[in-house]
Parts: C-alpha cells; structure tokens; sequence
C-alpha cells in the first residue's frame, strides 16, 4: 500500500517565490493587471490632487481678497462716545501668535482743500490719515496711478489721496499740490478703489511721522488691519478686543467674520468632500478589475492548481500563492500610479496657472491603498483556487 504523501510547511521565502511565479512567467497579464491597477491610483492621484490644486487656487484667491483680514477700531464707551485705543494697541495686536501681518492708520486735526480759496467749511466729508508704508501690502491696495509713501517722502509734505478725494478735489494725476494742514503737500499717487477698506477712498494719506509732527496725529491708531492666519481668524477675534485694550476690551470694536470667510469655509469643505467621493469610485473601480484579472487567472491555471494538490500542496498555500500575486501587482500598480497620477497634477496645475498640490496622506496613502485593495480584491480568487479539486482540474488541463 502507497503511503499517504507527507505535508510539509512551506517557508516565508518559499511561499513568497511561488507568489511570484505568475507574474514572472505571465509577463504581459501581469503588466496589463498592473496597468490597471496604475490608471486607477492615478485616478485617485489625479482627482484628489488637481481638486486640491483647484482648492489651494481658491482659497489663495479669497484670502488675497481679505478672508482673513481683521479691523480693530475704537468702540463706544457707556457714555456713547468713541474710547481711542491706547498707543500700544497696534503693538500688542502683532504679538499674537496667529497674525502675521499688521498695519493702521492715524487720525489729524487737517482738512484738506484743492487751494487755500477754498472756504474751511466745505470739506468734501474728506478726512487726512497718517498711514503706515505697509498699508497698500496687508490690504492688497493697488494705485490707480504714482507711486506710494516710502521712507523719504513719508517725512515730507507728500500725500497719496483716495479714488473719491482725488475725484472731489479734481485732482487727475500724480504731481499736483493739494492744500493740507494749512500748507501745500504734493499727491504721488492716486488710490484704486479697494473693497476691503473703502474709508480710504476718501481720505488722503501722510506718512506717519509728517502727520505727527506737523498735521497733530497723537500717534495713536485710528484703525488696526490685522492679516491671521486663515484657519485662525475666530480665534484671533475673540482675543483681539481684550490684547488691544486689556482694561477696556469690550470698548474696542472687532470685526466679524466677513462672506468671503464664510465663503472660504463652504469652499474648502464642498471640495474636500468632493475629493474623497471621486477617490472612492476611482478605487472601487480599481478594486473590480483587480478581481477580475485574479479570477481569469485562477480560471487559466486550474491544471497548474491541480497539479500542485495532488502533490500535496494545501488549499491553504494556493490560497496565499494567490493572494500574493494579487498583493505585488497591487504594489507595483500603487507605486506607478502615484508617479504618473503626480505627472499629471503637476503639468495640468502648470497649464492653469494654480499652486501644484497633491495631499500628503495621498502620496502616502496610494501605494497602502492600492495593496489593500489588491488584497481585498484577491480574496475570492485565492479562495476558489484553494477550493478547487486536484482530479477535476487535472482533467480539465
């Protein structure tokens, strides 16, 4: 009588071997199964990295418009009256941690006329306001003409006027004098109407320090612009009244969130969900072809299966053979799908003019996802192999 064949374990190494006999002895199935597995992580690379491009271009867009901008200006006190902000407003508002710009204007006792003819009670509803150089960079001003304040002429009789002062006192350009303060100042240039702060529209703007030494600004800010960061502006408004007047805070008036932060918000969440629906059936998609090349091949190689049974080998082990097989062209279709998908976010956002972006978790997530789908997917196929019976397959070969 023949004795029964005896079952041994297969090593790590061993097993590992046999998984990749089918894609080295089936190089064309192997490379095509790969392939779409790649145009699937590429798919997945490609929807969420060009949305995520798409984002970053919006949201660089709103927040250049002014979501993030915060103004803090003097309130009213019990009495009704305007409380100033103390001299240190402006410093102590730069001090927290998420504001990363900062820049005010200053009031003065000047009015400003087109000449000194000009009766001192028709003032146009004009005001004069010593500005920081920084001013037009926070707000993201641009001129309609000239130049703005620099070091120099911030210390000179030179002044840059709004869109509407320079339209009410009939000034058309650059290099006409205006009579301000009781003296001539010259204009440099002309505001463009700008959204964010329209109350310069009718102002026209000294440097500070001619302002404090000749049109008696204090030195105090009439006005503080604040840039933070955009994922802490709540956060900046709910500390900024009490960091700019620590014993008066509920005097200081704070802005509130404006349409275009609650715009931001709607924005980055649509997208995001967006992006993570796509990446699903990119890798639903993915995982059905997967499955499907996996039980062709099973279907192929049933005399191979059977051959290796009635050797002695487990189901166990030609389920495993399987399952590995489906695990490496997983992998290797991850790892190309993320070069390729990469490829194409970068060279589309370069045609669009945006910020290339592709989500780290994405970068790091493919190659994983790709295998864990590969695995999922070549779970029925390494079952039926490992059920199918050795006299069957070997007649069927």
């Amino acid at each position: 009588m023949t004795p029964p064949l005896r079952r041994t374990r297969l090593r790590p190494t061993d097993t590992l071997r046999l998984g990749m006999i089918g894609p080295r002895t089936r190089k064309m199935r192997s490379a095509l199964s790969a392939l779409g597995i790649s145009l699937g992580i590429a798919a997945v690379i490609a929807v969420t990295g060009i949305s995520a491009s798409n984002q970053a271009h919006l949201l660089e867009r709103l927040d250049r418009l002014g979501s993030n901008l915060i103004t803090v200006a003097p309130g009213n006190g019990a009495d009704q009256k305007p409380v100033p902000l103390p001299p240190t407003a402006e410093k102590m508002l730069a001090n927290i941690a998420p504001v990363q710009q900062v820049t005010a204007t200053g009031a003065t006792k000047a009015q400003v006329y087109r000449n000194d003819l000009v009766p001192a009670q028709q003032t146009n509803s004009l005001t004069v306001l010593a500005a920081r150089l920084n001013l037009l960079d926070v707000l993201h001003a641009t001129l309609q003409s000239g130049h703005w304040l620099d070091k120099a002429s911030e210390n000179l009789p030179m002044t840059v006027l709004g869109d509407q002062a320079a339209l009410r006192l009939g000034v058309s350009a650059p290099g006409e004098r205006v009579w301000l303060g009781g003296q001539w100042f010259v204009v440099t240039g002309i505001l463009a109407p700008n959204e964010l702060a329209p109350e310069l529209g009718t102002a026209a703007l000294v440097g500070w320090p001619e302002a404090t030494a000749r049109l008696g600004a204090d030195g105090t800010a009439a006005m503080v612009y604040l840039r933070a960061h955009p994922e802490r502006v709540p956060d900046v408004q709910t500390v900024a009244g009490a960091t700019a007047d620590p014993a008066n805070p509920s005097t200081v008036a704070v802005s509130r969130p404006s349409d275009l932060y609650t715009a931001r918000a709607e924005t980055k969440n649509s997208l995001t969900g967006l992006v993570l629906a796509l990446a699903a059936v990119a890798l639903l998609v993915g995982g059905v072809g997967i499955a499907n090349t996996m039980v062709v091949g099973v279907m192929e190689r049933r005399g191979e299966v059977g051959l290796r049974r009635a050797l002695g080998a487990r189901g166990g082990q030609i389920a495993v053979q399987f399952l590995i097989e489906a695990v490496l062209m997983g992998f290797i279709g991850g790892v190309g799908g993320l070069f390729v998908g990469g490829l194409a976010v970068y060279g589309y956002a370069l045609a669009q003019g945006w910020p290339a972006s592709i989500p780290l978790y994405t970068v790091i997530a493919g190659p994983l996802v790709s295998v864990l789908v590969a695995a999922v997917a070549g779970i029925y196929p390494a079952l039926r192999a490992a059920r199918v019976s050795p006299t069957d397959a070997l007649r069927s070969a």
